[in-house]
């Protein structure tokens, strides 16, 4: 690991430059290129995001999470993360459709969108049970002993070794001096394990033995479940309208909460060997193959890609908009706070070894175990415990929610515009719910005491490689069937000037490299998964392959369907149709479709474009439309 992150920050002047400084929008423009002078929502039939604010803020608390690596990681965030988070971003503002409308592009490919609506039911299934464990662990610290500080409890054995004295049970959360003897019981991991580990496999879990013993439901984890799914449809009752509100809390307070933790974190004893270790790089394995390919893969799933909401995202921005510059801005703030979190999180491990008197590396975890166990841990020894634990776990779930909105509005924004007559518009907020309804009843069996192993299962094969195949498909796609010169053009006409040289040679050459690299990786680095000393059996494996195929074979499935209902007296002719655009591709509103995508008649309701009227102050009658956004009687042909 390195200092790297300078790289990063200085990527985005570089690019900028490519075509000019970017100018600071003003508030009439609403963070648009100069040709969009009006602030009213365009598209009123979907509706827009409120401000650009709410777009950027949205997004990055959609890609916002934690860990990082350091020079791999920047150069992967260069020359393959930013590009293809540019790529979708204007894939789905230039349609102002979701991930289903936008391959009109090439409507043999449209099973790439049913690929990534599978991918996020996955993800939101599971996501939202981290998300209810972190609801478990902050309700939990609402008291003024942490229950997992001490090994007095009922659920502790015999082999629990904490880091507290017991004399000081009576003095809340005061950390204790240095221990000989528990030093030496801390040396002893195979035998000793932590109250804080002992808190969440036995009495938070109260974990089975076997993924195929469900045991009972954990009724605290369960309520929890429906809490953070009550909270996640209130937030998107009105779709944009609504969740675009809300991020202007959960993408913006997580980052004063990590200021509050970094603060505290750097002024305790042993930070700085923490965060050393954090930065420290490793110069013998910076040729090694496996760490480009953890830093390509960190990125690539790190910024959201391939799961759909980066497009249902950019879809409802103004057709105008510069989402050159937000792809720039929301892929390095993603990147820098990963980075920033790696700082508040190592200080507060490197005190945690320093009062156990062991290296950095004995303490550090991965994965659940950092953010419930070893994290948690580490809290116990800080003054005021319970209040650093508050604020630590409400900083994951704000994390958490403003992945999962995008992942819920996914879905229905799918569904809505695939359908797309004016009752499921008016709807809107029911399919909503029934989706909300459906994740919480498909999250139950995670919150059982087996539900851990299917939540990690479903992390690491429904949201594993098959990303890396929708990426690479969606990308040749759009440079060599559709075509890089037709794409180029269409992102001229949005944004007034045409991709920078960089990214064009990205998308047709550097970034389908990169992500062919991830998946050959991604193969030859496999190996069973496994949890602590767990071993998955067989069927377990087989059903998680299922899982990641699931996404994948949407892809040649619905290619075969879209070729046998394609026109044609030969197959090479029938592909040639499947494969080019369809009638009404391009930009949603008529007034945006100039050039090639100029009507040659005028439009009927049928082809789904929906028309400004020329004086809307006159019109009569308002219709209610999708979002809660009102339109014209009178604006559509």
């Amino acid at each position: 690991m390195s200092g790297g992150d300078t790289r990063a920050a200085s990527a985005r002047p570089g690019m900028a430059a490519a075509h000019g400084p970017v100018a600071p929008s003003s508030p009439e423009q609403n963070g648009a290129v100069p040709s969009e002078a009006t602030k009213r929502d365009q598209n009123l039939k979907r509706g827009n995001w409120g401000n650009q604010i709410e777009f950027v803020l949205t997004s990055v608390g959609y890609a916002v999470g934690l860990g990082a690596f350091m020079f791999p990681y920047f150069i992967m965030l260069i020359f393959c993360g930013i590009p293809l988070f540019f790529m979708e971003l204007s894939f789905g503002q230039f349609a102002s459709q979701g991930c289903l409308g936008v391959w009109r592009i090439s409507p043999m490919f449209k099973g790439v969108g049913y690929g990534m609506m599978v991918v996020s039911t996955y993800i939101g299934i599971y996501y939202n049970v981290v998300i209810c464990i972190a609801f478990y662990y902050f309700f939990s610290s609402m008291t003024h002993v942490l229950p997992w500080a001490y090994c007095n409890n009922p659920w502790n054995t015999r082999d629990c070794a904490g880091v507290l004295d017991a004399s000081n049970l009576t003095n809340g959360s005061r950390p204790a001096a240095p221990s000989n003897n528990l030093s030496q019981l801390f040396n002893h991991t195979l035998q000793r394990t932590s109250p804080s580990e002992e808190y969440w496999r036995l009495y938070v879990l109260k974990l089975s033995d076997d993924i195929g013993n469900f045991g009972e439901v954990r009724l605290p984890l369960l309520g929890c479940l429906g809490v953070s799914w009550v909270v996640v449809f209130l937030c998107l009752i009105r779709g944009v309208k609504s969740s675009g509100k809300v991020v202007y809390f959960t993408a913006t307070f997580p980052y004063v909460v990590l200021t509050i933790l970094f603060v505290r974190g750097v002024t305790l004893e042993g930070a700085f060997t923490g965060i050393m270790y954090y930065v420290t790089p490793q110069w013998d394995k910076i040729l090694e193959a496996k760490v480009w390919g953890d830093a390509a893969s960190q990125i690539f799933y790190s910024l959201g890609c391939a799961w759909g909401g980066l497009i249902t995202m950019a879809s409802y921005n103004k057709f105008h908009n510069n989402c050159y510059r937000d792809s720039v801005i929301i892929s390095i703030t993603n990147c820098a706070t990963s980075v920033y979190a790696g700082f508040v999180i190592f200080s507060i491990l490197g005190f945690m070894a320093n009062h156990l008197g062991v290296d950095v590396s004995r303490v550090a975890d991965h994965g659940p175990g950092l953010a419930f166990v070893a994290y948690p841990e580490a809290l116990t020894l800080l003054p005021i415990s319970p209040l650093w634990s508050l604020l630590f776990f409400f900083m994951l779930i704000l994390l958490g929610l403003g992945t999962q909105f995008c992942l819920l509005e996914t879905l229905v924004t799918a569904i809505v515009d695939e359908v797309g007559n004016e009752w499921i518009l008016q709807k809107k907020t029911y399919v909503t719910l029934a989706v909300a309804v459906a994740g919480f009843l498909l999250g139950i069996p995670l919150t059982s005491q087996a539900g851990i192993y299917w939540l990690l299962l479903m992390d690491n094969y429904a949201a594993s490689f098959s990303l890396v195949v929708i990426s690479c498909i969606m990308c040749v796609s759009i440079m060599y069937i559709y075509g890089h010169r037709s794409y180029f053009q269409d992102i001229q006409m949005m944004l007034g000037f045409p991709p920078p040289l960089f990214f064009q040679i990205c998308w047709r050459f550097v970034s389908p490299a990169i992500i062919f690299f991830i998946l050959v990786f991604t193969v030859i680095q496999y190996r069973p998964i496994t949890y602590n000393h767990y071993q998955y059996p067989g069927w377990a494996v087989a059903i998680g392959f299922l899982m990641a195929l699931s996404s994948v074979l949407c892809i040649p499935f619905y290619a075969l369907f879209q070729l046998c209902r394609t026109e044609g007296d030969t197959l090479l002719q029938r592909l040639k149709n499947a494969t080019k655009p369809s009638r009404d591709w391009g930009p949603a509103l008529l007034e945006h479709r100039t050039g090639r995508y100029a009507p040659t008649i005028a439009p009927s309701p049928e082809d789904g474009f929906e028309v400004q009227p020329l004086h809307p102050d006159k019109a009569q009658i308002p219709i209610v439309g999708s979002n809660g956004s009102s339109r014209l009687q009178d604006s559509r042909i």
